[in-house]
């Protein structure tokens, strides 16, 4: 084994609401499980149920703004910033702006549909 892991291309993951997830380092793209990196675009109006995940999530924005409610708090998180959420917080993302979002996740440990318990749309 060489001691590195090289990633020539991301594995898109599909999701509904027109969301494009391109995960990088992860479950799906190189079996990785201690942590997953992926970049994300998210069109206006895009939302995802709300979630109580078993991974800590730290979302770095690169263009437009995504609306985090963690808790009972909500945070209009914009371009430059960046937040860390914690394994077990309730946590709703959603872009109900005008423009288009752009950010790269990182969860410890990767992402996994199982692992992001998310609630059930109504």
């Amino acid at each position: 084994m060489p001691g590195y892991q090289l990633v020539t291309r991301p594995s898109a993951i599909p999701v509904p609401g027109g969301k494009t997830i391109e995960e990088i380092f992860g479950r799906v793209n190189t079996g990785t499980e201690q942590f997953s990196l992926a970049h994300m675009v998210a069109p206006p109006g895009w939302g995802e149920p709300p979630q109580t995940p078993d991974f800590g999530e730290l979302t770095v924005m690169l263009r437009g703004r995504v609306r985090i409610e963690v808790g009972d708090e909500t945070i209009d998180l914009e371009a430059g910033q960046a937040i860390w959420t914690e394994p077990g917080v309730r946590v709703h993302f959603g872009n109900p702006f005008d423009e288009e979002a752009e950010y790269y996740a990182i969860c410890i440990p990767a992402f996994s549909p199982e692992l992001a318990n998310r609630e059930e749309e109504p």
